[in-house]
């Protein structure tokens, strides 16, 4: 028997295929049991053409043996077999394709398409196998053929005898390194979890010996063990299935078969479309939030299928990071796959899946947002933060995508409301969207400069997460409406005693040059507060960087010392403002103790640390005494 060569670059070739292509050695079974599945298709394409003939599904499934004695796998199909001359074309060329051939050739219908297109997924098997043999017999043939092969230097083909039409694969598994232990594709355990992983959607059978072990018949203790033919895949994939026939614990129960989470999730889409590009997807939105989602380890994806087939288990590019959250899958034939499955082109194809899923998401937020409330709101609890990340990233390319599904706490409302919702109750009079940043809502309704905004019945929005602020700074505005901060120099409010506050902080302009002169580079200005009523200071900022901004700035990694250009204000109208007064005309040495301690105070107010609690200390002492 004269060995033979293969047709290509062999050894380069297929050394590539084994070392390169596939990121994890398990997948040669599915790329088996996928040449398998077309071989069974290809014979239903030929009943499907010829009226004389009937196709039986139930007479074709795929079968895998594993042989732990001799160390071999199998893999059995009822297909349409190869002859000779086929085994020598599809097998002993590197990277041609019966399956693509026969595409070419015959129209695909009714659901059924041929998954195998590049003719490199048999090879994958030499990952895991040190030989290979394909036993086959064609359709409507009475002869059949052994192809058999240890790698790079060639193949053989002999006749022999095989009675049934289909193919036989078998695996002699290499042996087992430091590295990698091939015993493992001989367990039952881990055959049953690669087929269930990769081909569970394979539309027919995929059979296996399973033990079991169960009590001997009379006896209360001992038991046999007993093995069983049993199908392992579920062939039926969910999401080909009629959505009037699936119930929500259906979709429930898929959400917790796949592993997309340990809750339970507040929505799911069904997606069927046809057109253009054509695909089914189940997506989820979470009401839990994984541990480790803002981790580098967290990566976020939908799985890929093809007909049934995974391809990718996290394909990034099906959602943008703003919606990195949700959870699911896409199945579609239309996909342009590389020469491996692992390898999917960046096409045009996948771009319009990923827009078109995009829209279903935001508009199925939209609709809880607008009909659920109550689950938007624990969505967003778990998940708001991302959405405001994706109006701040990208320089805010994606704000008019998430803008109207953003929401904050009111000071009006004791509870999140969105921008549209603030914007219909702002009154006649009201310039702007005003907004205070803080630690927490309790410690922000104590903020002195409140006062002025919450005295007019204006609403203000509470930021208490440390993206807040960065996010309406992209924004900017909403529905013409400019966001203000409470800390900002102009609040745009007018009251009736704007001229009189004017009249005396003009006629005390150099006690403010003086207080400015103690406090030196510590503040931009020190000025008569137009905002304060009950409260004797507190700290406003000019320019882009808030206090708030500065507090989160300063806290990351290898923070530059971004600091915000701080104004120390004075309540005119407070006793406080009084002892300044008093001090700056008879003990100069008193108004630095007042003006540092007022600093001080703002500074504790704000939540900022004191540079010198010590000095602190002792100021307050002094005053005491």
């Amino acid at each position: 028997m004269v060995k033979k060569a293969f047709k290509t670059e062999s050894k380069r070739l297929l050394d590539m295929m084994i070392n390169s292509i596939y990121t994890h050695k398990e997948i040669f079974l599915r790329e088996l049991i996928s040449n398998s599945s077309d071989a069974i298709d290809k014979i239903y394409y030929r009943d499907l053409a010829d009226s004389s003939q009937t196709f039986n599904k139930d007479d074709y499934y795929i079968k895998i043996i594993a042989n732990k004695e001799n160390r071999t796998l199998t893999v059995i199909d009822t297909g349409i077999g190869m002859t000779k001359d086929e085994l020598e074309n599809n097998l002993g060329t590197i990277a041609q394709s019966g399956s693509l051939a026969f595409k070419k050739e015959n129209e695909m219908k009714d659901g059924f398409d041929i998954i195998g297109q590049f003719g490199v997924g048999f090879y994958s098997a030499f990952m895991v196998a040190e030989d290979v043999t394909v036993i086959s017999k064609a359709l409507d043939n009475n002869e059949a053929y052994k192809w058999q092969s240890s790698g790079a230097d060639g193949y053989t083909i002999e006749e022999c005898q095989k009675p049934t039409t289909g193919t036989e694969i078998t695996l002699t598994l290499k042996q087992n390194t430091e590295d990698e232990n091939y015993d493992e594709y001989l367990e039952e355990y881990k055959l049953k979890s690669i087929i269930k992983k990769y081909s569970d959607f394979i539309r027919y059978p995929i059979k296996m010996d399973t033990t079991s072990h169960k009590l001997k018949e009379g006896s209360e203790e001992d038991y046999e063990e007993v093995v069983e033919e049993k199908t392992v895949n579920s062939m039926v994939p969910i999401w080909r299935k009629n959505k009037k026939e699936l119930t929500k614990e259906d979709y429930e129960n898929f959400y917790t078969e796949k592993r997309y989470g340990f809750d339970k999730p507040l929505k799911h889409l069904h997606i069927s479309v046809e057109g253009m590009i054509s695909y089914n997807a189940i997506l989820y939105i979470p009401e839990q939030i994984p541990f480790d989602y803002y981790s580098k380890e967290y990566e976020k994806g939908l799985e890929l299928y093809s007909n049934g087939v995974l391809i990718m288990n996290k394909c990034q590019d099906l959602l943008p990071d703003y919606f990195s959250f949700v959870k699911g899958m896409v199945d579609s034939a239309d996909l342009s796959l590389n020469i491996s499955r692992e390898m999917l082109q960046h096409n045009r194809q996948l771009k319009r899946i990923a827009k078109n899923i995009q829209t279903k998401i935001k508009n199925e937020l939209e609709n809880m947002l607008k009909n659920d409330r109550e689950s938007y709101e624990k969505f967003y609890n778990s998940f708001g933060r991302q959405l405001k990340y994706g109006v701040y990233e990208k320089f805010g390319s994606n704000k008019d995508v998430l803008e109207s599904l953003l929401m904050f706490y009111s000071s009006t409302e004791k509870k999140l409301v969105t921008l549209n919702e603030y914007v219909s109750r702002m009154k006649e009079d009201q310039k702007y969207i005003y907004y205070a940043a803080g630690e927490s809502v309790e410690k922000i309704e104590k903020l002195p400069k409140t006062e002025i905004v919450a005295d007019k019945g204006y609403e203000i929005l509470y930021l208490t997460e440390d993206i807040d602020e960065f996010a309406l700074k992209v924004l900017k505005e909403h529905a013409e409406k400019e966001f203000k901060s409470v800390s900002s120099g102009d609040l745009g409010i007018d009251t009736e005693e704007t001229d009189t506050q004017d009249t005396k902080a003009d006629e005390n302009k150099d006690l403010f040059v003086k207080m400015k002169e103690i406090l030196a580079d510590k503040v931009k200005e020190v000025r008569a507060s137009k905002r304060l009523k009950t409260h004797p200071v507190c700290l406003a900022n000019e320019g882009e960087v808030s206090i708030e901004m500065e507090k989160i700035l300063n806290t990351m990694p290898n923070n530059q010392g971004i600091k915000a250009d701080k104004i120390l204000e004075i309540n005119l109208n407070h006793q406080v403002f009084e002892a300044l007064k008093n001090a700056f005309d008879k003990d100069n040495d008193k108004l630095e103790v007042y003006t540092n301690l007022l600093y001080n105070q703002a500074l504790l107010i704000e939540g900022l640390p004191i540079s010198d609690p010590v000095e602190f200390s002792n100021n307050i002492c002094k005053i005491i005494k």
